[in-house]
């Protein structure tokens, strides 16, 4: 029987991307986000070229409650949950300090409370069916802290990457396997107005390293691994004042 992958943030992006490619390998796909038409076109065009069920649900992940709804419908559906990937956030920040809590406040919320809300749903799924595998995307920005706009972005991305390695410790003897993916720099809908960004790589081939990273349901990956897993462990250790440069 083919297993299936609850995808949040699916609509657009890497979660569309991932979906895809997904699909590729044969899973079915419990896809969910703020945009329902988006994700019924990408039911359709996913349908159309793999003999795969695609559910799709609108979810805003901020609406707590919802998130519980959502994923047991899903589990519902499906019978079974076999991997759920928390990947619905937003890259949005200011620099601090400069009149814009609302926008950071935004930013921490749904890229941590509201994984947090995933997390809590997936787990308990998890839990009831006693196997499962949790994928939380965090980002390279979680290594250590960084300026200007990115520094609530940054230390959401570094919440979720603790609380990820909590609950892999939590579960650590039993059948539920916890990852922890860190994207280095991904160019998407999200971040398509910024400048070139140092080592980018495209939406379409950052979906297809993720989904390889993933389907080895490491502890932690960094993703491309070159130069990500050397630039990790230097940006841990480098002067603040370099570590600056990389944002």
């Amino acid at each position: 029987m083919a297993k299936t992958i609850l995808i949040t943030g699916a609509s657009s992006g890497l979660g569309a991307g991932m979906a895809r490619e997904f699909a590729g390998k044969g899973y079915n796909l419990a896809l969910c986000a703020r945009r329902l038409e988006r994700l019924e076109s990408l039911k359709q065009e996913i349908e159309s070229k793999y003999a795969v069920r695609v559910e799709v649900r609108t979810l805003d992940v901020t609406d707590y409650d919802q998130v519980f709804v959502v994923f047991k419908a899903f589990q519902q559906d499906f019978g079974q949950i076999d991997r759920i990937i928390v990947n619905a956030g937003i890259g949005n920040g200011r620099r601090i300090g400069k009149g814009n809590f609302a926008i950071n406040r935004e930013t921490a919320e749904t890229n941590f409370i509201s994984a947090l809300a995933q997390c809590e749903a997936a787990v308990e799924i998890f839990r009831a069916q006693n196997s499962g595998h949790l994928v939380v995307m965090s980002s390279m920005s979680a290594m250590r802290g960084l300026p200007k706009h990115l520094s609530t972005y940054a230390a959401s991305k570094a919440a979720v990457a603790h609380l990820a390695e909590g609950i892999r410790a939590e579960l650590m003897k039993t059948p539920i396997k916890v990852s922890t993916i860190f994207p280095g720099y991904i160019r998407t809908e999200l971040n398509e107005g910024a400048k070139k960004l140092p080592f980018e790589i495209d939406e379409k081939t950052g979906a297809h390293l993720l989904v390889k990273a993933i389907e080895k349901q490491p502890v932690k990956a960094y993703v491309p691994q070159w130069p990500w897993l050397p630039l990790g462990l230097a940006m841990k250790v480098l002067p603040l004042s370099l570590v600056n440069k990389l944002g």
